[in-house]
């Protein structure tokens, strides 16, 4: 009998030490927001704009199923999945099978982020992400992580005047460009940056559509080659790039190869002040009118449209960075302080054929104030906000 006694005894010493098991862990994904972001107001709505990287520690390939955008307290601010995350992903190694969600031990995918965040409404200051993932086989379970947290600043907004007169202008940007502004990615000195995530290729077209005269074929043939360049604020000259020429034609140019190193073509760097560097580039050779140091004002001509560098036609790329360096520095917000919208294109096809633009309604069209456009927007900028 005691014999038993003892024996029950010592099970009930040992047997928290047969019950308790420790929690599986398992690699899964690092979660980086390399920038952390400034609001924007994009056609009068405030968002925050950013990519999350995901890179795989995993040893087998991990789907993802889900990315929430949760505040401090952990409600969501924005969820996607299904169709709105894949339209989201984006992969720098480009998988000939297009499945971006499957992602293979070491690899590095892109989350290009736009979430409402209205500042003025005492939205949370801490962001972070709650991602949900499956190994990839049909019988596994889901699990989540979270990670990737950062604060988002608080720095006043960045108004500045237009940076060309008149119009009408179509300002072509589009977040779900694979080859868009905001999907490309420069690791250029030692570390990962989109240069471009602001950025805007303005191109003038017609009171009834049209970028061009005649078939276009020749740079001087489209309207907004050589017109006045501006400078959008009272600033310094950061840089100029000079001593890039234009082809004689767009098929002469569509056939040359174009090294990193040019691709801005002939460009002016101003620099804001704060931090903030505003960026003009594929500048017609000759036109640049300052030099590096020099004082501008605002409304100032610093040189004109034209078709240097990387560009599929003449146009003005414009964007603000946080470094006098064209590719190796983060795109900034900014907002234009006047904004006459008088129309928009529903898709870069219709643009790209020539066809009238859509008249906004009423006739007389919309003045934002503080502002950064919507894609394929038709803006004339006031004449007056240019001084």
């Amino acid at each position: 009998m005691a014999w038993r006694i003892f024996l029950l005894f010592a099970l009930a010493l040992i047997s928290p030490l047969v019950v308790a098991q420790r929690a599986p862990v398992t690699q899964s994904f690092d979660l980086r927001v390399p920038w952390a972001p400034e609001p924007v107001v994009v056609a009068g709505k405030a968002s925050l704009v950013y990519e999350l990287h995901l890179t795989s520690y995993a040893k087998e390939p991990l789907r993802l199923a889900s990315i929430a955008v949760i505040d401090d307290g952990g409600h969501p601010i924005a969820t996607f999945e299904g169709k709105a995350l894949e339209a989201i992903l984006g992969r720098p190694d480009h998988p000939a099978d297009k499945d971006l969600a499957r992602i293979p031990p070491g690899v590095d995918a892109v989350a290009y982020l736009t979430v409402p965040f209205d500042p003025a409404s005492g939205a949370a200051r801490k962001v972070q992400h709650r991602i949900v993932y499956t190994s990839d086989t049909a019988t596994a379970a889901s699990a989540p992580i979270e990670g990737g947290a950062f604060d988002v600043s608080s720095r006043a907004p960045l108004r500045l005047g237009p940076p060309l007169r008149g119009g009408p202008w179509v300002a072509i940007y589009n977040a779900q460009w694979e080859r868009g502004h905001r999907r490309v990615l420069y690791a250029t000195h030692g570390a990962v940056h989109v240069p471009g995530r602001f950025a805007i290729d303005w191109i003038r077209v017609g009171a009834q559509g049209g970028f061009a005269r005649g078939d276009g074929a020749k740079p001087a043939e489209w309207l907004g080659y050589g017109a006045d360049v501006l400078a959008v604020a009272e600033a310094t000259v950061a840089s100029i790039g000079e001593g890039i020429g234009e082809s004689a034609t767009l098929a002469e140019h569509a056939s040359q190869k174009v090294p990193l190193e040019d691709a801005a073509g002939n460009y002016v760097a101003l620099d804001l002040g704060h931090g903030r560097y505003a960026f003009y580039e594929h500048l017609k050779p000759g036109s640049i009118t300052v030099k590096a140091g020099q004082h501008v004002r605002r409304g100032q001509v610093i040189g004109q449209l034209g078709f240097t560098g990387e560009s599929t036609g003449p146009h003005l790329h414009f964007h603000v960075a946080d470094a006098n360096a064209p590719l190796a520095a983060e795109g900034l917000p900014y907002g234009f302080e006047q904004l006459h919208v008088v129309g928009r294109y529903d898709d870069i096809e219709a643009f790209g054929q020539g066809k009238p633009w859509q008249h906004a309604s009423p006739a007389s069209g919309e003045n934002l104030s503080d502002t950064f456009p919507a894609p394929l927007d038709v803006v004339d900028f006031p004449e007056k906000s240019a001084r």
